[in-house]
């Protein structure tokens, strides 16, 4: 596996984009044929990063398939006697509902590190995940290959802090988490919840009250700061503007990259500084000194 993270991210989106092109294929490609393969052969990936596929499109695609078969073909690698796909779970899922008895497969012989990142890769390039599926599959890559955050967002075609912000929706309680899987919460209102010591109360009011991230910003600072937040979340308060959003963004990054909670304040018109790092267990600031030390 050290050899799979030298190699970097990247070469399971060039493979499956060399496997899904219908049209002038190239033949002298190290691919194997198009070949049909029994469903019953066929078993998900348990590592696929969607984990919530919406009735409605999976409808539409089962009455296509009933119409016109499946016209692109699965990516699948051999496991044992059955075949795990590697990309192609929603039509997969969506011939069992119209009673195919065959797939279209092509066959390809990837590591687990490439399954991983064309799975990841190919719904993040098709925006199919929602906030938290997409940093689930960010972490995969990182925890279990190695993978940075600068890597990824150099091969994703993401910004370094997009890939940041994003992860730290894990920090937030499942209930919240579960509130942005099914869109009662944006990722933008999530975020403004992330530091704040009590997010699940917050994120009940600010879905009852319908609230802006504004708001919902506000809100979390004056819970954060003791005051009652009745009536307060209404109206952002002008304290907002203290911080402008290069520095808001930073300290988002600087918290992803540490794990606690930080703050910045820069003198203005000057070079100068405070930075703050708040953790609320010693666990926490065990998991802190072992990352600054390098340990």
């Amino acid at each position: 596996m050290a050899g799979d993270k030298k190699r970097g991210l990247g070469r399971g989106l060039s493979a499956l984009m060399a496997d899904v092109v219908e049209t002038n294929a190239d033949t002298t490609t190290d691919r194997l044929s198009d070949q049909q393969i029994p469903i019953e052969r066929i078993r998900p990936n348990p590592d696929q990063p969607r984990k919530r596929f919406e009735s409605a499109p999976l409808d539409d695609l089962v009455a296509s398939i009933k119409e016109k078969g499946v016209l692109q073909p699965l990516i699948v690698r051999p496991v044992g006697d059955e075949f795990e796909i590697v990309a192609g779970e929603r039509r997969w899922r969506a011939a069992q509902q119209a009673q195919l008895h065959s797939l279209p497969v092509i066959v390809r012989d990837f590591t687990d590190t490439e399954v991983l990142e064309v799975a990841i890769i190919e719904n993040i390039q098709r925006a199919d995940l929602n906030p938290i599926e997409e940093a689930a599959g960010y972490k995969q890559l990182m925890d279990r290959f190695g993978h940075t955050q600068e890597k990824m967002a150099e091969a994703l075609g993401k910004s370094r802090s997009h890939i940041a912000n994003l992860l730290r929706l894990l920090q937030l309680p499942n209930s919240v988490q579960s509130y942005v899987n099914d869109g009662t919460l944006s990722a933008g209102h999530a975020r403004a919840l992330i530091t704040a010591d009590n997010p699940e109360e917050l994120a009940r009011k600010v879905i009852s009250g319908g609230l802006s991230v504004r708001a919902t910003e506000a809100l979390a600072k004056k819970a954060a700061s003791g005051g009652s937040d009745e009536g307060s979340y209404r109206k952002p308060t002008s304290k907002l503007a203290e911080k402008d959003a290069d520095t808001r963004a930073l300290e988002a990054d600087l918290s992803a990259a540490t794990g606690v909670k930080v703050s910045l304040n820069h003198k203005p018109d000057g070079e100068s500084g405070q930075l703050m790092l708040n953790y609320k267990t010693l666990e926490q600031l065990d998991d802190l000194c072992r990352k600054l030390s390098g340990h």
